[in-house]
């Protein structure tokens, strides 16, 4: 029957039941994989984490788990973490090689890009994505400095999840507009029979499709999304 545990024991709590010279092994251990494991990544090649494909994220996941026992359990042989590691990066390799001679193979693991936003209104493919919603769309328009989605032309997720944009070359129509962020100021929300009465440009909230006021009678709903709320353009 084991004893049962001694509240504020300090000497478990701080080297746990191992001989206290364990604690010197865990340091070497840890210098090892860690050495180890920085050559292997420095011979693999790496990049920034803003740039991490999926493959290179599920190597840091794979490489954390493998390395992390093996610095602090002495049941966990160091042979066999290292073994683990070598594996795992050997296989990254591997894929990355075949991905760079094989463009499905490429689209298999790391997708393609997403067309977000073209002309000034968000794609209906790209509403109906999970890849972002549209709070962190602009949310990420707005770190471009993008105020209304008018000055966009295009705008792409690239397969790493960074969003690529391009602002319009010509003065900007006006569009759905995107600052304040609505979850401080929300935008006022017209409904079709407002939008009917309006003399301004709208926009579709929604997906930022334009509504003129010549068209306003009808149709009540957006083209583009078949969307039914608007709310005033901005310039």
């Amino acid at each position: 029957m084991e004893a049962p545990v001694q509240m504020f024991d300090w000497g478990r709590i701080l080297l746990g039941e191992e001989p206290p010279w364990f604690f010197l092994e865990i340091l070497f251990r840890t210098l090892v994989i860690y050495l180890y494991t920085l050559g292997l990544l420095r011979w693999l090649g790496s990049r920034t984490l803003s740039q991490l494909s999926n493959l290179e994220f599920l190597l840091v996941i794979a490489l954390g788990s493998a390395v992390g026992d093996a610095m602090f359990y002495p049941d966990v042989p160091l042979l066999h973490s290292l073994a683990v590691v070598t594996v795992v990066v050997l296989a990254n390799k591997l894929l990355d090689v075949m991905m760079a001679r094989r463009a499905p193979v490429e689209r298999a693991l790391d997708g393609i890009p997403e067309e977000a936003i073209k002309a000034g209104a968000i794609c209906v493919d790209f509403l109906h994505s999970t890849t972002l919603s549209n709070s962190e769309l602009f949310q990420q328009l707005r770190a471009h400095g993008i105020e209304q989605l008018g000055q966009v032309e295009h705008a792409y997720v690239e397969t790493n999840g960074t969003l690529t944009v391009f602002k319009t070359k010509a003065a900007p129509l006006p569009g759905l507009p995107i600052v304040p962020p609505w979850e401080i100021t929300p935008p006022v929300t017209l409904t079709p029979d407002d939008a009917a009465g309006s003399p301004e440009i709208l926009a579709c909230l929604n997906c930022g499709t334009l509504r003129l006021p010549e068209t306003h009678p009808a149709p009540h709903e957006c083209p583009n999304c078949k969307h039914s709320e608007w709310t005033v353009a901005r310039s």
